[in-house]
């Protein structure tokens, strides 16, 4: 704005050789009042001038900022839009989404995060940084780039202080041959490829995955298997977790290349694959007396360490989802491939589920042709005995990672020969020789284990009230069959035993936790608090949620009362209930009885307040949470995309239209000139003349004649003189 109002200036105030009325006029030494009214209108016209960009007439070419046109969410928003519009189209454009050094910067904030333990907004991003920054993109497009590099770097992290050119040979050497974390620009594009790759293949996967995706977690799995798998007598569990540790790199080419066909991501992605990574040999470290260890301090830019309650937490993940695939130097992108190498799978039975699908007209839930439409409650299948040859035989499935479970209804023959189609299918496909004792067939009264979790089969017997004919109340006690998903006492032990909560199978013993040996009592409880709040959340939709939340606190509290005992001196878990209560949240000192000035000191803040164990009881745990789970799921994200492209399709909006004007809340006229606007937008966007062919293109039929206007405006004004009437 500044450069244009000088050149509008300067072009007032210099005098011509030919002076014309027009010149004279806002000459300002004739008329000094013109001048300042055209630098008004110059001012406000710029301002109010949207599509304007403002330059800065000291703004350096130079500058990488510059090439940052929008945000680069924004970049990421317009992707996912794109790919869930357009779902099946195969894509090939990804190389121009690469180029946009928003998405760099915005990978760049996101390693920064995780490097640093605190999010850096891109004004904090310093120039320094982005030349780097621009210097890696367009490595990357020159296909300059690297991976795995070790000594040579286009951009280090912000806390990489180290001087590589001055460094000993020794410790060159050691750089080289030893195992080192991925570095810091390895990451930035991966991230990159990440926020490509991601919403095009989301658009695309199966609804039937439900690992390594946004917005899809196990207790997602888990309402699936209460809403959908009851009612199935067999059960084939899966696992192919062999696939996560790794897979020939022409598989998973292969598997990328079915949607995306650009040349230049491919390519990174295979060489990512094909890159050895250096590892140095494990050594066995030689056992040592223990000798006393001072805390270590963390550095200023340094992230804190996990908390011991999140790090225990973590022990407890169940099998399904303890191994997370890393291939070569994929890094983020590798469990993405692994889901795109197992979305066939996921096609291959959904194709399955249609062939096996066989409906009876004599079944209370699944009899339409389609089968995907439920008729009843499938939480309550039938009150009526689920086998026989007239049921409708149907099967379901769902992957969870490498682990899948699918239920079959109807006889064990069925899941015999699904069993061995699946076989030849992985024999064939990811070359993964499986047995049927890799794939054993059980029934729904042995209890399958899913997730920590037991699939079991509960007989209830309601009482069914109807009216006969003739009026008469009939009651008579009914049999029903209900899918009871409940937490896994067993898995828990074994997960606290692992953890060294306790020992023992039959009659577990809690023992004490020396971790928080040097910790206050209230930073203790506060700890063992978060880790049972946790517990309570993972085991929401178990049936038995009050009984293993109160199994999980009788052993913190137990492990927490020994260790007080040990740390106070007092001999016993008994003296130390006496003492600090229950809930253990009444200080404990090494003699006996409360402090007299705790409360004094707690009252001016002297004292650090402890807060006593929470679900010491077992009418404190919160209810299963049998909240009903919805036909067609999807994330909010999904819907709300979804939502937004049926919003933006013209014909959406065309129909919106046309209802206004049925239900007469706009007039004619109004909708006249709303289809002038949309054919004047329309023909800016697409480059369209004024011409009758365009305007009977974007118009359609919609145009009305004069004399059709007219009535419609009488018609209109009948209208309205009636409802005043």
């Amino acid at each position: 704005m500044n450069r244009r109002l000088t050149f509008f200036c300067h072009s007032i105030l210099i005098n011509t050789s030919k002076p014309s009325r027009k010149s004279i006029v806002t000459n300002p030494r004739t008329n000094g009042f013109s001048l300042f009214r055209a630098f008004i209108y110059t001012s406000t016209r710029f301002n109010n001038n949207s599509n304007f960009r403002r330059v800065n007439v000291n703004t350096d070419p130079n500058d990488p900022s510059t090439l940052m046109k929008e945000d680069g969410v924004s970049v990421c928003s317009e992707l996912w839009i794109e790919s869930f519009r357009n779902p099946n189209q195969t894509v090939t454009n990804l190389t121009n989404y690469l180029r946009r050094f928003e998405l760099w910067v915005l990978a760049y904030q996101k390693v920064c995060a995780d490097e640093m333990g605190a999010y850096m907004p891109r004004s904090s991003v310093q120039r320094p940084a982005l030349e780097d920054l621009l210097a890696l993109r367009n490595a990357v497009l020159d296909n300059r780039f690297r991976w795995g590099a070790r000594l040579e770097f286009f951009i280090k992290s912000p806390k990489d202080k180290t001087e590589y050119e001055s460094l000993s040979k020794r410790k060159i050497r050691a750089i080289l041959t030893t195992t080192q974390p991925s570095p810091f620009q390895d990451r930035i594009v991966q991230e990159v490829l990440f926020m490509i790759l991601e919403p095009v293949y989301e658009a695309r996967f199966s609804d039937k995955s439900y690992a390594f995706r946004p917005g899809r977690t196990a207790h997602t799995a888990l309402r699936v298997i209460r809403r959908s798998f009851a009612g199935y007598l067999w059960y084939v569990k899966g696992d192919l977790s062999t696939i996560l540790d790794g897979l020939k790199v022409g598989m998973v080419i292969g598997a990328l290349m079915r949607d995306v066909r650009d040349k230049m991501v491919i390519d990174l992605i295979k060489s990512a694959m094909t890159t050895p990574v250096i590892t140095s040999p494990p050594v066995e470290k030689k056992r040592t007396k223990r000798k006393y260890q001072k805390k270590r301090v963390l550095a200023e830019d340094e992230p804190k360490p996990d908390p011991y309650w999140l790090e225990s937490f973590f022990g407890f993940a169940p099998e399904e989802a303890e191994k997370v695939p890393t291939w070569g130097h994929c890094g983020i992108l590798s469990p993405l491939l692994a889901n795109i190498c197992l979305d066939e799978l996921d096609r291959w039975m959904e194709g399955k589920i249609k062939e096996f699908y066989r409906p009876s007209k004599s079944d209370v839930i699944w009899n339409s042709p389609e089968g995907e439409v439920d008729q009843g409650n499938t939480s309550w299948p039938e009150f009526v005995p689920t086998s026989g040859p007239d049921k409708t035989r149907k099967i379901d499935y769902i992957r969870f990672g490498g682990h899948f479970l699918i239920g079959v209804r109807g006889p064990r023959a069925d899941a015999a020969i699904l069993r061995k189609q699946l076989i030849e299918f992985c024999d064939q496909k990811y070359n993964l020789k499986l047995d049927n004792e890799c794939l054993p067939i059980e029934h729904i009264t042995k209890g399958i284990m899913f997730l920590d979790h037991v699939l079991c089969r509960r007989v209830v017997y309601p009482t069914l009230r109807y009216t006969a004919t003739g009026g008469k109340i009939i009651s008579e006690k009914g049999v029903g069959t209900l899918l009871s998903v409940t937490a896994s006492l067993k898995q828990c032990i074994k997960q606290f035993r692992k953890l060294g909560f306790l020992k023992g199978d039959r009659d577990p013993d809690p023992q004490p936790c020396f971790r928080m040996f040097h910790a206050t009592q209230a930073h203790t409880n506060a700890q063992m608090n978060k880790l049972l709040t946790t517990m309570v959340e993972w085991y929401r939709f178990a049936d038995n949620r009050k009984k293993i939340v109160n199994f999980c606190s009788y052993i913190i509290r137990g492990s927490l009362a020994k260790l007080y005992a040990a740390k106070y001196k007092l001999r016993s878990r008994a003296k130390v209930y006496r003492i600090g209560d229950r809930t253990l949240r009444r200080p404990l000192k090494e003699k006996k009885g409360q402090s007299p000035e705790y409360n004094n000191l707690l009252r001016m803040g002297l004292a650090e307040s402890i807060e006593g164990l929470m679900y010491t009881r077992m009418s404190l745990v919160p209810e299963t949470d049998y909240s009903p789970f919805p036909v067609g799921w999807r994330p909010d994200h999904e819907k709300a995309l979804l939502e937004y492209i049926r919003l933006d399709d013209p014909k959406t909006l065309e129909q919106n239209r046309t209802n206004l004007l049925e239900e007469g809340l706009i007039s004619p006229q109004d909708y006249i000139s709303m289809l002038v606007w949309n054919y004047k937008r329309s023909a800016s966007i697409n480059g369209l003349n004024n011409s009758e062919e365009g305007k009977t293109l974007l118009l359609g039929s919609n145009v009305q004649t004069d004399e059709q206007r007219t009535e419609d405006e009488e018609e209109h004004e009948e209208q309205l003189s009636a409802t005043h009437l």
